[in-house]
């Protein structure tokens, strides 16, 4: 069980995940090599599992990532409690790790963060990833939180709610009138069309909707891999996208953007997921994150 394994053992994983190899492990530990490799081993042993692949840097395996997050988590309340206790280190500031999307962070994320209260000296390490995809960061024990487009609570994780992030589809009006004629489920198969990186499936996901399954957008596709900049590269005219109505609303009541396709609007429901951990500044983080959303989003 996890309360049985011991911390120096624990610890030492920690550190070569983080540095990525056994050497660096031991210089910053300050033990030999060979120790680093003693304590990982026997690690192993007590949890009859393979924790670390042996790669260059290290990569952990499933197991692996079971152990490292409760490192993190352990060495999250460590330092609370020497805060609370006021022990050495005690004034240094709080880090609290977010994985969060593009278009949240460019739209409503980042006012929560101003509503934290400064008396607890929080500083925010924010890391961009899609919706989809920022709950793998929680489970690799990278963040102590995320915004995730998923219900399904990671394994050490609570989750909650936020909310429902709105997206128009909209393009340029001389661009409609050149590519997005009638019928508009053909037409979007070959009008060129803004990504914002190669995994990204939202407009086709639009398209195979408005097909009944079927098709996808046009080859014929420029990867944007900034909120702002996709916006900008629809309304300038290079392709048709899905803009979230908050950055949408103002460029169509300009007349930079119209939406092409009246009452097929898709909402995207999003999620707090964070550690299960008593930890006055990551509830504070929680707490404001959800008064935000309730503002922002659609319920």
């Amino acid at each position: 069980m996890v309360s049985e394994l011991p911390l120096d053992q624990v610890r030492t994983l920690l550190a070569v995940v983080d540095e990525g190899t056994f050497d660096a492990a031991a210089t910053a530990l300050r033990v030999t090599p060979s120790a680093v490799s003693q304590r990982v081993k026997a690690l192993e042993q007590r949890t009859g599992r393979v924790l670390l692949l042996r790669t260059k840097p290290v990569q952990t395996t499933e197991s692996g990532e079971v152990v490292v997050r409760f490192a993190r988590q352990l060495a999250r309340l460590e330092r609370d409690a020497r805060a609370e206790l006021g022990m050495s280190g005690a004034g240094e500031p709080t880090r609290v790790s977010v994985a969060v999307n593009a278009d949240s962070l460019s739209t409503w994320f980042l006012g929560a963060l101003t509503h934290v209260p400064r008396e607890l000296k929080v500083c925010f390490e924010l890391r961009r990833e899609d919706e989809a995809h920022t709950a793998a960061l929680l489970r690799e024990g990278l963040v102590m939180a995320a915004v995730t487009s998923s219900p399904d609570a990671v394994p050490g994780c609570s989750v909650r709610a936020l909310g429902r992030l709105r997206y128009l589809p909209v393009a340029n009006p001389e661009f409609r009138e050149a590519y997005l004629t009638e019928p508009l489920r053909d037409a979007l198969t070959e009008a060129p069309v803004i990504t914002f990186d190669r995994r990204d499936d939202f407009q086709d996901a639009f398209v195979r909707r408005l097909r009944r399954g079927k098709g996808a957008a046009s080859a014929v596709r420029h990867l944007v891999p900034t909120s702002e900049g996709f916006v900008e590269s629809v309304a300038a005219g290079l392709g048709w996208g899905m803009v979230p109505e908050m950055q949408a609303v103002p460029l169509l009541s300009a007349g930079r953007l119209v939406n092409f396709a009246p009452g097929r609007s898709v909402d995207v429901p999003l999620y707090w997921q964070q550690w299960k951990l008593n930890s006055p500044a990551l509830a504070a983080v929680a707490d404001a994150v959800a008064g935000a959303a309730e503002r922002a989003l659609r319920r």
